[in-house]
């Protein structure tokens, strides 16, 4: 198969649109397995999804063009899911199961398309909001994100010549071969693809897939994206999000209700999947306040992703609660996956091993990192902490509290209000990078 020129093709932007994202199934397969129950489950609940930008230094309104920008969101809602893709879906097996996904959901999948947006400018930035019935909206924030990480580095590379874009790419995939040798030298270590939602681009993207898959052989676990599993023959990735919880946690009716939430959304998904897709994600409202108040029956789930926590402290204390509950954390799996460098997946992999089973999902710095590759001094190429969170549900207001309070989001009234409920126990502050 012929590789393709990234280079001369970032060149080459003769024609009048470029679509960033081509495709829906350019999205993370959670994203899917979510939209399934929301539709089977929820399909009435309205939900906003709004973009935040956690790089403050960064004015994205400055280095995006707005038309730009909304060419390539009009774009994207013209895409429908094609013939070729339906059938894949709907015969392809997941995670050890045929037909994953129901024959009427397919059938409403068919005609699917991304709803409207609202977009403006404030203070140097942009204010992106997607508003409707929540089986629609949720599909925007993978795309919304693709497109606007992908804008950032076209116009950062605008100046660059070709031969100037050569040593750019030249650069950062020798960065990136490193990275997959070091892995390489650890025996047992999985790793899979976390990357679409803060990629540069997703053509490099997908040579970092295929790098990978040649790099490391068996060791690569498979993709987060659906495109590129589908194209490369591997397995795709990914079971939940902070977006079930979080609004769950916004329409609950008490504060019990609130402090259930957590656990009440999880056995609608053990209803809906079960198997192996029994994967914990416990830091929307903090991993202690999540371990302190769960059900023994979460106990007998394959494992747990902690998101947010320092990845060896985070998976020690989870270690700890399935050993205070008679169960043998080397029978579980732990899944890492926040703002991973290879230093950090190297230190937690000799930490754990031989403790538990452990898989590693790489995102930004696998699929971003530009850093220190350029020809000329910029940052503009530099990664950014850019998310796409549910901002309301039904009208009321949705929170995120995490692990690290410099990823919470919501209104500050109501991050009080859970903090008040769920406590702030265990709860660190660092640098949000990516």
């Amino acid at each position: 198969m012929a590789k393709t020129d990234i280079a001369r093709r970032v060149y080459n932007h003769t024609w009048k649109l470029d679509p960033i994202v081509r495709s829906l199934l350019d999205t993370d397969f959670y994203k899917l397995l979510m939209l399934q129950m929301i539709w089977g489950m929820y399909p009435k609940v309205d939900a906003t999804f709004s973009l935040i930008n956690r790089t403050t230094s960064v004015r994205l309104a400055d280095e995006i063009d707005e038309q730009e920008l909304r060419d390539q969101l009009d774009h994207a809602r013209t895409l429908r899911f094609s013939k070729k893709e339906m059938i894949w879906l709907g015969g392809n097996t997941f995670y050890g199961r045929k037909q994953i996904f129901e024959p009427e959901f397919l059938a409403w999948l068919e005609d699917f398309q991304l709803p409207e947006y609202e977009l403006s400018k404030r203070d140097g930035q942009y204010e992106l909001s997607f508003s409707g019935p929540w089986m629609y909206t949720t599909l925007w924030e993978i795309p919304a994100l693709a497109i606007i990480n992908e804008l950032r580095s076209r116009a950062a590379m605008r100046a660059f010549g070709p031969f100037a874009l050569d040593v750019l790419y030249a650069r950062a995939k020798a960065k990136m071969w490193a990275k997959t040798e070091r892995l390489k030298a650890l025996p047992g270590i999985r790793i899979s693809d976390f990357g679409t939602r803060r990629r540069h681009s997703f053509l490099w993207q997908r040579w970092c897939v295929e790098a990978l898959k040649e790099g490391i052989g068996e060791a690569f676990t498979g993709t987060s994206n659906v495109l590129l599993a589908m194209d490369n023959d591997l397995e795709a990735l990914g079971t939940n999000a902070h977006e079930l919880p979080m609004v769950f946690a916004a329409l609950a009716n008490s504060e019990q209700e609130l402090k259930l939430s957590p656990y009440n959304v999880l056995q609608d998904w053990q209803r809906y999947y079960g198997g192996n897709l029994l994967i914990v994600l416990p830091d929307t409202f903090g991993t202690a306040a999540f371990l302190r108040d769960a059900p023994d029956w979460i106990a007998d789930w394959t494992g747990f992703r902690p998101d947010s926590a320092p990845p060896i402290e985070g998976g020690e204390k989870i270690i700890s609660w399935w050993r205070e509950r008679g169960k043998d954390p080397r029978q579980k799996l732990l899944i890492f996956s926040d703002g991973l460098e290879v230093e950090t997946i190297e230190e937690t992999y000799r930490h754990f091993r031989g403790k538990v089973r452990m898989s590693f999902g790489w995102g930004t710095n696998l699929t971003n990192d530009f850093e220190g590759c350029a020809p000329t001094e910029t940052n503009r190429l530099d990664a950014i902490s850019l998310v796409c969170k549910v901002s309301e549900a039904n009208g009321r207001p949705a929170v995120k509290l995490s692990d690290n309070p410099a990823k919470a989001t919501g209104d500050e009234k109501e991050i009080k209000r859970y903090l008040r409920i769920f406590g702030e126990k265990d709860r660190v502050r660092q640098l949000v990078k990516v």
